[in-house]
């Protein structure tokens, strides 16, 4: 029975590690802005999104959960080898952009390396078309929509203050413990729902659950890790977002958090899985250019991009190395 279940238990770990790591990596999209513009300190910043992002899945329901568990491929389809192995790949990946300071996403990541896996092991037509298509939309739109909502904004805060005097400032600052409580919220409803969907397809494969419902437990740990991982803070990650496109400012802090959340949190109602690294950067660039477009310093952003473009493919070609390597153990033992 115990060898039976080591897969399974093997399978939650790793999941829970790629939870923690998540929160860890994109930590940074949340306190960057606001850390920048001296509106909170950084252990202030941090714990604050990090009982917000605990508190997220219990509030907003598992919607992506679904989407990314059980439209992508079939839980029956696949085995506990192919979900570990895009697992460990996503870590990587992770790992890797987070040493060259890179804010690369999780969500692009994870579903590269359950396609990668999954065709290697039972053929691409384990593959449900609609399933990666809605997913692909999402991840694909929501930087244009984060821009675009961002640059929107500024111009509407922009108006609102015409006049104002520096004092205005202070407000900003303030108001950004609830623009940044808004964006922990959506992105712990977004992003930790990737591994509870990730841990209960891994039930269904193993034969645990008979059919795909999140329970409580998966709720509990997912939430508790990414949690965690966002309270230890990505610190190379937050210093590319927060100083290398322009100085931010309260004005620019608030309004990117109040873009970036409105963005996320309405894909996650919606069951699409966003990259809220994607939205946050997009939004950032957004809300510098329209103060004016030569304030942006867009060559960060075509590296950035460029990370982007690669992380699917790259992460799809590390799970089926880490699928060969990991059925090669199984055979052995």
């Amino acid at each position: 029975m115990l060898s039976l279940r080591a897969p399974l238990l093997v399978m939650i770990g790793v999941a829970l590690i790629f939870d923690y790591l998540n929160g860890f990596h994109d930590s940074s999209n949340i306190v960057a802005t606001m850390i920048s513009s001296r509106a909170m300190s950084p252990r202030r910043a941090l714990g604050l999104t990090a009982v917000a992002h605990f508190v997220a899945p219990f509030l907003f329901g598992t919607a992506v959960a679904r989407t990314v568990g059980s439209e992508v491929v079939s839980p029956e389809a696949v085995s506990t080898t192919v979900i570990t192995a895009a697992l460990l790949s996503a870590i990587l990946w992770n790992v890797v952009t987070w040493l060259m300071g890179i804010p690369s996403s999780s969500s692009h990541a994870l579903v590269g390396g359950i396609i990668g896996a999954s065709v290697l092991e039972a053929g691409a037509g384990v593959i449900h078309l609609a399933g990666v298509i809605k997913i692909a939309v999402a991840l694909l739109l929501s930087p244009l929509v984060g821009m675009m909502t961002g640059y929107l904004f500024m111009k509407l805060v922009l108006f609102l203050v015409r006049g104002a005097s520096p004092r205005v400032n202070r407000w900003f600052k303030r108001l950004q413990t609830v623009t940044a409580l808004g964006l922990a919220l959506s992105h712990g409803t977004n992003d930790a729902q990737k591994t509870m969907g990730i841990i209960t397809m891994g039930l269904v494969t193993a034969g645990t659950l008979s059919d795909f419902t999140v329970p409580w437990w998966v709720v509990t740990v997912s939430a508790g890790a990414i949690a965690l991982g966002t309270a230890s803070g990505g610190w190379r990650i937050i210093r590319t977002l927060g100083t290398k496109f322009y100085k931010i400012r309260p004005i620019h802090g608030f309004t990117t958090q109040a873009a970036s959340a409105t963005v996320v949190l309405v894909a996650a109602l919606l069951g699409g899985p966003v990259s809220t690294t994607h939205v946050v950067s997009s939004a950032i660039v957004g809300v510098g250019s329209a103060e004016r477009m030569a304030k942006v310093r867009w060559g960060v952003m075509r590296e950035i991009a460029t990370a982007w473009l690669l992380t699917i493919p790259a992460s799809a070609a590390m799970a089926v190395i880490l699928y060969l390597g990991l059925a090669y153990l199984n055979v052995g033992m």
